[in-house]
């Protein structure tokens, strides 16, 4: 987060009441949270605005999340992946069935990574049913259905419907609970591909997370087939970027990730700030990677029970390519901020 301008509270109170009318919100509602949504239309396409309202002591916080509906005509090859994991998503989603899960916080670009590849997978010759809580992109030639919970259509009933519908491909927003992952590793044992996310902070943790929820070891072991976790990082203005010099710390934690090897340091940046930037400094963001290709070492070691079994399985096939080190890439490249990368490194455990 960063203060990019202060507004009196006249004003920001009145900002607020917009918004909510935009939003079709009860403006007369101050008292208890509220959410809505409404599109704006710019000269390069629709951005769709989620709207989200909470009372605090100083008056209503309003925090709005942006989606470029332009967002749903996205590839694969817009996301700039690294070869080696956009290969393992691709040979992944092009198999006729199984389970993919991408993985990572709120706001880590997973949405964006699954519709990527729901457009790779788009043709009149495939049935692709979504489930989501909200619908984000509006795809044609998709079925797309929204969670509504009031009503009692959750993920777990339209999931059921969904599957009694012939669907060859079923993106699922969210395995939230144990009779959600159940039913969609099921419907990937029994010839559905199926698409999800799932809130683990990296990759290896994640099978036996779905063990944790209740899902037998044997239904993860022979439907999953790839898990890519995933975190976005701040890409340095290329109309400010200028070289920087680590601290001692930065040093010591790029040492550490190298494993004690001598690096080249000659290419770190960072955005000084100028107006093309907003004076912070970065523009857009771009994402890291890690993933895990379930082969058949590791459906033995899931069967087998021990999760330091599995653990120490996992990491001989991700062979060291993990979150903390493709982030340091994109820092050594130039094109992240040594700051940035240290942040993803202290999420998860390298």
């Amino acid at each position: 987060l960063h203060v990019q301008t202060e507004a009196d509270s006249k004003i920001s109170g009145a900002v607020a009441l917009r918004l909510k009318l935009m939003s079709g919100l009860d403006i007369s509602e101050k008292r208890l949270p509220q959410d809505g949504r409404f599109a704006v239309k710019l000269r390069n396409g629709a951005v769709d605005v989620r709207l989200s309202t909470m009372p605090t002591q100083y008056g209503e916080s309003v925090v709005m999340r942006l989606l470029n509906q332009s967002g749903g005509m996205l590839r694969l090859e817009s996301l700039n992946l690294p070869p080696r994991v956009s290969d393992a998503l691709k040979r992944a989603i092009h198999k006729p069935s199984g389970m993919v899960l991408v993985t990572g916080p709120t706001g880590s670009g997973k949405t964006t990574t699954l519709y990527a590849s729901l457009n790779e997978l788009n043709s009149t010759q495939k049935k692709i049913i979504t489930v989501e809580d909200p619908v984000e992109y509006r795809l044609p030639g998709l079925n797309q259905v929204q969670v509504l919970d009031k009503i009692d259509l959750s993920f777990e009933r339209v999931l059921r419907a969904a599957l009694r519908q012939d669907p060859d491909i079923v993106l699922v927003g969210e395995m939230r609970d144990q009779k959600t992952a159940e039913i969609g590793l099921r419907a990937a044992l029994t010839g559905h591909l199926v698409l999800s996310t799932l809130h683990t902070n990296d990759a290896i943790s994640t099978p036996m997370r779905l063990v944790d929820m209740g899902v037998p070891r044997y239904m993860v072991a022979l439907s999953l087939q790839l898990v890519l976790a995933q975190r976005l990082v701040r890409v340095v203005c290329p109309h400010c970027t200028e070289p920087y010099q680590p601290s001692p710390h930065e040093q010591a934690w790029i040492t550490a990730l190298q494993g004690g090897r001598e690096t080249d340091l000659s290419a770190l940046r960072h955005g000084r700030g100028c107006s093309h930037c907003n004076q912070t400094g970065s523009i857009g963001r771009t994402g890291v990677y890690e993933f895990l290709e379930v082969n058949q070492e590791l459906i033995e070691a899931m069967n087998h029970g021990e999760p330091a079994h599995f653990n120490a399985a996992a990491r001989r096939q991700m062979a060291g390519h993990t979150l903390a080190r493709d982030a340091l890439r994109l820092a050594l490249e130039g094109r992240t901020t040594v700051q940035d990368a240290m942040h993803v490194s202290s999420q998860v455990e390298d």
